[in-house]
């Protein structure tokens, strides 16, 4: 049973459990990958990454940051995977062949944001509706450090999120090496937030691919830290079999795509169970927190060995 907490914050009780989930499966709507640049007559501030679903209907937004040196075509199997369930992703590319700073980075993921209100609209599929008082923030690595600073105001953005998501989120190269804006205190709790958060790390992101590579996600600013300065409700869910790229499509394309692959110490198995078990988890969290429908991340939380790979530890702090 879902309840509306104090502040407007879902509350879910774990006491209510739920014994199966198919969030971890295709969902059942068709979806549809737009491609638009800054040059179409909806004027968007980075080219965008949008996947929708084309049954007609109003769908949440998920806004979604991708890593660092990375492509946002680089999670269309994951992205693809989330819509199905019905939410509209988009997914801007922040910046070209040459990295930005990550104070840019975020003002670049605000003024996507902002165009959300006036030129998402015009770009969807006939009769397909966005819903932006249920708007979502995402991303993944560099990209979900700067998705916590976006949420945390470090760039202004007209639109309120109401949940958040890091997905192996990275603040730099250790705790005495934050990359700017420095938003980690290493104060638990610490995070000026009113919103529901989750964050899903990888068991291998902190260790090295061979001696002369840096971890990926170091200690002490990878997902752990951003998990324990969350406030509740937050989630932490941590696929300890796979690295910190696993979540990426098979064979991502161009140099980009193939130096993806050589980074990180990656896991042993497939990446499709991965990335089905990461597109779960956003599918249940957003599910609970937007729509109040709590069955599956309960289910999740209660019983982890229904998710297609090994979540350890899977902790919830309730609001």
């Amino acid at each position: 049973m879902a309840v509306l907490a104090a502040k407007g914050i879902i509350k879910i009780d774990l006491k209510t459990t739920g014994s199966s989930t198919s969030v971890f499966e295709t969902g059942s709507l068709s979806v549809s990958s737009i491609h638009v640049d800054t040059s179409n007559i909806a004027s968007p501030p980075k080219p965008l990454l949008i996947i929708s679903p084309t049954v007609q209907g109003t769908y949440p937004v998920l806004l979604f940051l991708h890593g660092y040196e990375l492509r946002n075509i680089f999670y269309t199997h994951l992205l693809r995977h989330i819509s199905s369930h019905g939410f509209i992703v988009v997914a801007p590319q922040l910046y070209g062949l040459i990295p930005s700073s990550g104070i840019k980075e975020i003002r670049s993921a605000a003024s996507v944001t902002n165009w959300l209100s006036t030129g998402l609209q015009s770009v969807l599929p006939e009769k397909v509706k966005p819903d932006l008082q249920k708007l979502a923030l995402s991303g993944h690595s560099r990209g979900g450090k700067a998705a916590f600073a976006l949420a945390l105001g470090y760039a202004e953005s007209s639109l309120k999120f109401s949940a958040l998501i890091g997905l192996d989120p990275v603040a730099g190269k250790g705790q005495c090496c934050q990359t700017d804006p420095k938003i980690l205190t290493f104060l638990p709790h610490s995070f000026n937030l009113t919103i529901p958060v989750s964050v899903i790390g990888t068991g291998l992101g902190n260790e090295q691919r061979n001696c002369i590579k840096c971890p990926c996600a170091p200690d002490g600013v990878n997902h752990v830290e951003f998990y324990s300065e969350s406030k509740p409700p937050c989630s932490h869910f941590v696929t300890s079999d796979y690295g910190h790229m696993d979540m990426l499509n098979d064979n991502p394309p161009g140099f980009r795509g193939v130096v993806s692959g050589y980074k990180c110490k990656n896991g042993s198995c497939p990446r499709d169970p991965m990335r089905k078990c990461v597109g779960g988890i956003f599918v249940a969290f957003l599910k609970a927190y937007l729509d109040g429908e709590t069955a599956d991340f309960k289910a999740i939380v209660n019983d982890p060995g229904l998710a297609p790979v090994k979540l350890d530890p899977v902790e919830y702090i309730e609001s």
